[in-house]
């Protein structure tokens, strides 16, 4: 039973890692290309030098012919050299196509995050999976990056077994002549057997050896994905621009971080993986590499004993000695990697775990209707949804309708439902119960991708790149710039863009260009509602993106952008309801429900509801403000 449940875990390592590769090819063929390329020629040079040395000493032990000698010589440094210079050709081929590794697994992962349901893409299985993933390259190179060592290792050592045998068949052929009778027994198949029997057995229990000391890097892979995790978070947090000011007002740097990183080293002298090291690991590396010592001792006892016998001359000596030590090395580097692929299948299995994550969400196939006049109607039905792995509602038996061209106001206090809503809007996620009506049809049955096309969303944590200001803007490489500044100047960056000396070609931030200019937080602002404009979706939302903001900065940003909107749909998600007056409809959110509905002038009429209360109390607390501001004044 036992050596079935072998068997099948085996076949199980080699499909993973078979797919593993496959995969790897397909985003980098070059690479591969390169690397058997390589890898036939690092074989090669050493047995060219081999087979012609031992043609060269044979010579001048037996008959010294100069010209023979001249040929050899010739022969041995043209092979050398050329095989050199293949071979630096190769190598240098295989470090450029190298620099693509690391984003041809990164590669493989975005494309399926990107195409993954967002339910699942947002979930945190998913972001463990993936933090998992990552950590374990990062520790010790398991995963896909595992992948790369071993077709890379196995390669070169099947050419080297090739080579290797080729140059050592006539060393169990050649036969010690018959008067040579305390060495005759040689020649039988039986010391043939006995002298191979200890090549694979060798070269079975030396990488046996080795990939057991190795096991126990993988034994470790929790542990060390947890002390990585540590590592990557408090030793590079004093990098981060937004936590400088607190790292060194507070000496975090000396009274946290230090202090953390150093009672949690997973990888210190004192460690667990660090006993190991001077314990049974150690002890299995020693004796990996005792075993191979002993072989090469065989071997050269068993070739020399052949050849005192008179089986062959000096110059075979060099010849199976050679091909032995690199065949032997061959079989000792080919049985490793098929340890190693075992070892990497555990890695490759979280791997697939999240490439094989179904996409469950029904993307449709209705055509969205594309109206010139902007005429979209969206109603939500007794909507209800409950976050995946959460027995709670977020949002609860929603029913609101739009009215095209108007601005909704979203208001409510943190976690009363408002950010779901939108993202179950725009179908992020699908509603639990209820449906979401476009123009009087499920959205479940449009075309996802077209759906999403008729909202341009600037959410609470919106992201720009460390790009030009035009590619931002677009988001774009290619982008129409009179366009672009349009929608710059619309969303008030007019004034700050005639400063800039290279205008949309201006990097944001210093980390691509030492030229790039660091913007303010309503610069950002802007420059995110410029890029919701440049899209010219007939849905905009604002999903509280002016949140670091002040309230009146808020508001001006508020007013000037329902300003621009023009004929489309506007939808204001916030907390503040003083930046939401001017709009002609306000849904009150509280609790996971949509507790009132109307005009500013009802809700705020109604003086037991929820947005009267709301409205009071940040009012009362921004007259406090400003009466603090005047009596400031005063004072100076």
């Amino acid at each position: 039973m036992k050596a079935k449940t072998e068997n099948k875990s085996f076949i199980r390592a080699w499909k993973l890692n078979m797919r593993a590769l496959k995969l790897l090819h397909g985003e980098m063929p070059g690479w591969f290309t390169a690397t058997i390329i390589n890898g036939l020629l690092a074989a090669a040079a050493p047995y060219a030098a081999i087979w012609f040395s031992a043609r060269l000493i044979a010579e001048l032990c037996g008959g010294r012919d100069v010209n023979v000698l001249t040929r050899y010589v010739i022969l041995i440094l043209a092979s050398s050299a050329l095989l050199m210079l293949l071979k630096a050709m190769a190598s240098r081929r295989v470090e450029a196509e190298d620099e693509t590794k690391y984003f041809g697994m990164r590669n493989i992962l975005i494309k399926k995050m990107l195409s993954m349901d967002f339910v699942d893409a947002d979930s945190q299985h998913v972001f463990d999976l993936r933090s998992g993933i990552e950590q374990n390259e990062n520790y010790s190179g398991l995963g896909l990056s595992r992948v790369f060592e071993i077709f890379q290792v196995s390669v070169e050592a099947g050419f080297r077994i090739i080579g290797g045998a080729a140059l050592t068949v006539s060393l169990f052929a050649s036969r010690i002549p018959d008067n040579s009778k305390g060495l005759i027994m040689l020649n039988s198949p039986i010391a043939a057997a006995i002298m191979l029997a200890l090549l694979i057995g060798a070269a079975i229990a030396a990488p046996a050896c080795y990939n057991r000391a190795d096991r126990f890097w993988s034994d470790y892979a929790p542990t060390a994905t947890l002390g990585n995790r540590i590592f990557s978070f408090f030793g590079f947090i004093a990098r981060l621009p937004n936590r400088r000011a607190d790292m060194r007002m507070y000496a975090q740097q000396q009274n946290v971080c230090g202090p953390y990183l150093k009672n949690t080293n997973m990888f210190g002298v004192r460690s667990g993986l660090a006993k190991d090291a001077k314990g049974k690991m150690g002890a299995f590396y020693v004796l990996s590499a005792c075993i191979a010592v002993l072989l090469n001792g065989a071997v050269y006892l068993f070739v020399c004993l052949k050849a005192y016998g008179g089986a062959f001359g000096l110059g075979e000596v060099t010849q199976y000695i050679g091909a032995i030590t690199a065949l032997f090395g061959g079989l000792n580097q080919f049985i490793e990697q098929l340890g190693k692929l075992k070892v990497n299948a555990a890695f490759l299995e979280k791997v697939g775990e999240l490439l094989d994550m179904p996409n469950t969400m029904y993307k449709g196939s209705l055509t969205t209707e594309k109206r010139s006049d902007r005429k979209y109607s969206v109603e939500f039905r007794n909507v209800s949804f409950k976050y995946p792995g959460n027995d709670a509602y977020a949002l609860k038996n929603m029913n609101i309708k739009f009215r095209v061209g108007s601005r909704l106001a979203v208001v409510g206090m943190n976690g009363s439902g408002k950010t779901t809503f939108i993202k179950l809007l725009c179908r992020l996620y699908d509603p639990t119960e209820g449906e979401i009506l476009l123009n009087g049809i499920d959205i479940r049955k449009y075309r996802y991708d077209e759906y999403m096309n008729i909202f341009s969303v600037v959410f609470q944590d919106f992201k720009l790149f460390a790009l030009p200001l035009g590619q931002n803007v677009a988001t774009s490489s290619t982008y129409d710039e009179k366009r672009v500044t349009d929608c710059l100047i619309k969303a008030g960056f007019g004034e700050r863009l005639k400063t800039l000396e290279k205008g949309l070609d201006t990097y944001l931030y210093k980390q691509l260009d030492k030229d790039g200019v660091e913007m303010s937080g309503g610069e950002e602002q802007k420059i995110a509602i410029a890029r919701a404009l440049y899209k010219d979706a007939p849905f905009i939302v604002l999903d509280e993106p002016t949140a670091a903001l002040d309230p009146v900065a808020e508001a001006e940003i508020y007013e000037k952008f329902n300003d621009i909107a023009g004929d489309k749909t506007a939808i204001y998600i916030s907390h503040r309801l003083s930046s939401c007056k001017f709009c002609d409809e306000i849904a009150v959110f509280d609790g996971g429900r949509m507790i009132q509905f109307g005009t500013h002038e009802e809700l705020l009429a109604d003086e037991g509801g929820k947005y009267h209360e709301l409205w009071y109390a940040q009012a009362q607390y921004y007259a406090e403000q400003k009466k603090r501001a005047a009596e400031m004044e005063q004072m100076v």
